[in-house]
This record gives structure tokens, sequence and C-alpha cells, in this order.
């Protein structure tokens, strides 16, 4: 019963996986960080597959509005050592803005649907 009640929504594509929610710093990271960078188009392409080679990088978004970068990505650290190292080798392509994560008061959540 519980399987078909996840099989339909499965099946529509509503529910597009599943995954553990990873405490970070009990893996050694505990320090998260915001980064946007601006990345010229030509090396756009270069740039995303260099991301998904690096597993600091948790997640990346390609954005627009007020701010001055493309790619908005969320990083894992050791220490700010580390972090300075990821900010170094990320800001290659173009000038990054880095925003330490202090707390999360609203993690990750589900998504209802609209009603």
């Amino acid at each position: 019963m519980i399987a078909e009640r996840l099989r339909r929504p499965e099946d529509a594509g509503v529910i597009e996986g599943y995954h553990a929610r990873v405490a970070a710093r009990r893996l050694g990271y505990p320090l998260m960080a915001r980064i946007g960078i601006t990345v010229p188009q030509p090396k756009k392409n270069a740039f995303i597959a260099f991301l998904e080679g690096l597993p600091e990088v948790l997640e990346c978004h390609h954005v627009t509005g007020g701010d001055s970068y493309s790619y908005l990505f969320r990083v894992a650290a050791r220490d700010t050592e580390h972090l300075e190292t990821l900010v170094g080798t990320l800001s290659h392509p173009g000038e990054t803005r880095t925003s330490l994560i202090l707390s999360t008061p609203i993690p990750p959540r589900a998504l209802h649907p609209v009603r």
C-alpha cells in the first residue's frame, strides 16, 4: 500500500529521487558558504564541468537579477583556510563574492502541491 502511494507520484515525475540529509559537520566540514561568480559566456560549460568535479560544491544555481554574478553555489569547507583555497580555485574564470552561512533557521523542506 505504501509502495503504491509512492509509485504514483514517482511515475508522474513529482518525486524525482530520495536522499539522506547528511550532517556535514560530522563529516569534517563545519563551515558552509555561498559563493557567487560571474563567468564569461564562452567559459560557462567548462566551468560547470569543473564544479561537478569538486566534492565541496553541494549545489549550483544559474541566477539572474541585481547581483553581478551568473552562478551561485553552496560549498562545504573544513576551515577558513580550506574555504580560502576553494575561493582561490573557483575565482579563476571570474570575480567571486563569498558569504559565510552562520546558521540555517529554515532547513531544506518539502514542497506541497499548489491548491
